[in-house]
C-alpha cells in the first residue's frame, strides 16, 4: 500500500541540510565493523571457519591474547547496531524528504531497498559472506511500510520486535550453554581452500554453505527491527541537531547505553563463547547507543574539525563504497588468491599485525575517500545506485 504524504517532516533537520554528526557516526561504525571483521579474513577457513571456531576471543592470560580479546570486544556488535540505527536514521530523513515533496510512501523507496538487497547478494557471492545489506533491505521494506502507520503501530512493533528477539537470543544462549559453547572446529579442506584455493572454488564454497552463512540476519532480524525504529525515534527527537535539545539526547545516551551496557558486555565476555549471542546481540545495542552519545559529546567540542574528523566525515559520505571496498581490500589482502597473509603470517606476531592491517585499511579508506570527494559528489556505489533508480 502507498500513501502520498501531504503532513510536515517531524525531524529535527526541518530545512533538509545535512546534520554533520550523522556522517562521522557513520564512518566511525564503517571502520568499527572493520574491526570486527578484519579477524574472520585472517582465520584459518576465513568466514566459515571464524562461524565454526566461534567467538574467537583469544583469553586473557598474556598480553598478546588480552589485547586481541579488548580490540574484539571494543567492536563486536557494538559497530553493526550503530550502523543499523543509522540506517534507520536515513530511512526517516528520506520519508521526511517524500512528505516535503508530497510523493508517495513508500513508492520509489521500495525500489531502493530491492536495489541494495541486489548489491547484498552480489558482495555476499563475490567477497565476503558475511554481507549486512542484504538484511538491511529486507529489513528497510518492513520499516519502510512501518512509517506510514501511525505512531501507536510503530511503537508497538518495536518492543514486540525487542521482545522476540530477547527471548530468542535467551533460548539460543541455554543451547549454546548446554553445549558447553564450543565450536565444531573446521576441516582442513576448508583451511586450504582459502589459503590455496581458487576465486572460482571459493564463490562455489559461499554458494554451497549460503544458508548458515545467511542466519545471522534471520537470527537478528527483530533486533535491525527494533534498532531502525529506535533510530526514527531518536532523529525525530532532535538526537543528532547541534541545538541543546540534541546535546541533552546524547547525554543521556551516553549515560544509559554505557551505564547498562558496558557492565554487560563485560559478563557476558567473561563468560565465554556460550554467551557470544547475548554479548553481540543484546549487550552490544546498549554499547553502541552509548557510543553515539560519546562520539556526540567529543564532536560537540571540536571547534575545528582537523584531517581525522574529516576522514571520518567523508568515509560516513561514501559509507556503502567504504564498507565494500574494506572488505575487497582485505580479502585481497588474507586470502590466497591474493597475497595471502592469513596463511603466510599466521600466529606470528599476533595481533599486532592484525591491527596494523586494519589501521592501515582505515587510511586507505579515509584518504580515499577524502580525495574522491574533492571532486566527485557521492561514492562510487552510491553514484552507481543512483543512475540505476533514475532508469
Amino acid at each position: 500500500m502507498t500513501r502520498t504524504l501531504h503532513s510536515p517532516p517531524l525531524s529535527s533537520d526541518a530545512g533538509g541540510g545535512r546534520l554533520p554528526l550523522l556522517d562521522v557516526l557513520r564512518g566511525t561504525a564503517i571502520l568499527g565493523t572493520l574491526m570486527t571483521n578484519v579477524w574472520v579474513f585472517v582465520s584459518p577457513g576465513a568466514e566459515w571457519g571464524f562461524l565454526q571456531n566461534g567467538s574467537g576471543h583469544a583469553g586473557y592470560g598474556s598480553l598478546p591474547a588480552a589485547a586481541e580479546s579488548l580490540f574484539q570486544l571494543v567492536a563486536n556488535g557494538k559497530s553493526f547496531s550503530m550502523l543499523t540505527i543509522l540506517f534507520g536514521v536515513g530511512l526517516a530523513i528520506q520519508f521526511d524528504a517524500a512528505a516535503r515533496r508530497g510523493q508517495p510512501w513508500p513508492g520509489r523507496y521500495r525500489w531502493r531497498a530491492l536495489f541494495l538487497f541486489a548489491e547484498g547478494t552480489v558482495h555476499f557471492v563475490l567477497v565476503f559472506a558475511w554481507d549486512v545489506l542484504m538484511g538491511y533491505a529486507v529489513t528497510a521494506l518492513l520499516v519502510a511500510w512501518l512509517l506510514a502507520r501511525s505512531e501507536r503501530t510503530r511503537r508497538r512493533a518495536m518492543w514486540w520486535a525487542a521482545g522476540l528477539h530477547l527471548a530468542l537470543m535467551c533460548a539460543l544462549t541455554t543451547l549454546l550453554a548446554g553445549n558447553g559453547g564450543s565450536g565444531g572446529g573446521v576441516s582442513q579442506r576448508i583451511v586450504d581452500l582459502y589459503a590455496h584455493g581458487s576465486y572460482p572454488d571459493q564463490i562455489a564454497f559461499r554458494l554451497e554453505t549460503a544458508f548458515a552463512l545467511r542466519l545471522e540476519p534471520v537470527l537478528a532480524f527483530g533486533l535491525m527491527v527494533f534498532l531502525f525504529l529506535l533510530g526514527v525515534r531518536l532523529f525525530r527527537a532532535g538526537a543528532f541537531a547541534v541545538d541543546e535539545t540534541g546535546r541533552r539526547i546524547r547525554a543521556r545516551m551516553l549515560g544509559w547505553g554505557l551505564g547498562l551496557g558496558v557492565p554487560l558486555s563485560a559478563a557476558t565476555a567473561v563468560g565465554g563463547s556460550g554467551f557470544i549471542l547475548l554479548e553481540r546481540y543484546c549487550a552490544a545495542p546498549l554499547v553502541a547507543v552509548g557510543y553515539m552519545g560519546l562520539i556526540g559529546a567529543v564532536v560537540s567540542r571540536i571547534r575545528r574539525p582537523g584531517p581525522f574528523t574529516a576522514g571520518l566525515t567523508s568515509v560516513g559520505r561514501t559509507a556503502l563504497s567504504a564498507y565494500v571496498l574494506q572488505n575487497l581490500l582485505c580479502m585481497l589482502l588474507c586470502y590466497g588468491i591474493g597475497l595471502g597473509l592469513a596463511a603466510r603470517w599466521g600466529d606470528t606476531g599476533r595481533p599486532w599485525w592484525v591491527m596494523g592491517l586494519w589501521a592501515g585499511v582505515c587510511a586507505v579508506l579515509m584518504m580515499g575517500s577524502t580525495l574522491w570527494l574533492r571532486r566527485f559528489s557521492t561514492g562510487p556505489l552510491e553514484a552507481v545506485q543512483k543512475w540505476a533508480l533514475r532508469r
